[in-house]
């Protein structure tokens, strides 16, 4: 139980992180706001055409009478605009670490250097850094996809379905954030994404200590764009101490690491 209170340790350091170097905040500002506006950009189109669009898709309701006509499109309306909505939380933190690769990998680099130690550098260029992200969040997302169909069927299981199957959800969201966010100064240590899953898994108290509270911040992407900065702090802070010497880490991690 000690690592779940260390790892909401590490999210807290990294904001008060950010907080004490005001121009690194402002830098991983920048990303989270890019991507603010696409996505507010694309829910209001989505919110002027997803009327138009499920009348497209729905032709054989066109001789339906009323009210079941207005009944079903304003339905499916407001299903479509919910599951944009709610793809646009579960793909928002993926996208803005894309946008921000060369951003946050700066302020992690920053993070290692003011903390001491080595201060390791990936040595590739941005377009195969961009790559290795994009393709690595593909990978994640499809995990995560597959973790809300199986909860969003064991949803129907009463009782159980409405309390423990939420609990697992934030878990899971949490689990894959705190991935994601330790992706930047992992991946500059060499350690590809099934490296990173198992470091992970091995501590993963100190994992859902990380990203759970963050993931229920994360639920509101405005509050998500102002926590972007000191969350990439703090997942480096973690990474340190997920990689850390057996004899420097007070609770190490049952996995040692090569440097590739």
């Amino acid at each position: 139980m000690r690592d779940l209170g260390a790892g909401f340790g590490y999210l807290i350091k990294g904001q008060r992180w950010v907080g004490r170097h005001g121009r690194w905040f402002g830098i991983g500002l920048l990303p989270g706001l890019i991507t603010l506006v696409l996505y507010a950009a694309a829910l209001v189109g989505l919110g002027y055409g997803a009327d138009d669009l499920v009348d497209r898709a729905t032709p054989f309701a066109d001789d339906w009478s009323s009210p079941w006509l207005g009944l079903l499109r304003t339905t499916l309306t407001v299903l479509v605009f919910g599951l944009g909505l709610f793809l646009a939380v579960i793909t928002f933190t993926a996208v803005t670490l894309l946008v921000g690769q060369p951003f946050y990998e700066s302020l992690s680099e920053q993070v290692d250097r003011t903390e001491g130690g080595e201060v390791p550098e990936s040595g590739l260029p941005l377009w195969r850094e961009l790559w290795i992200s994009a393709r690595d969040s593909i990978r994640i997302l499809v995990r995560v996809g597959l973790y809300a169909v199986l909860l969003f069927a064991l949803g129907f299981i009463p009782v159980l379905g409405q309390t423990v199957v939420p609990v697992l959800g934030f878990c899971v969201t949490g689990y894959f954030l705190a991935e994601e966010l330790t992706a930047v100064a992992l991946q500059r240590r060499g350690m590809v994404l099934k490296d990173r899953l198992a470091l992970l898994r091995g501590r993963r108290l100190l994992t859902l200590g990380f990203g759970v509270p963050l993931g229920l911040a994360f639920l509101v992407p405005f509050v998500a764009v102002f926590l972007m900065p000191g969350a990439v702090a703090g997942a480096t802070l973690l990474a340190r101490d997920l990689v850390a010497p057996e004899d420097e880490d007070p609770a190490p991690a049952p996995y040692t690491l090569d440097k590739h």
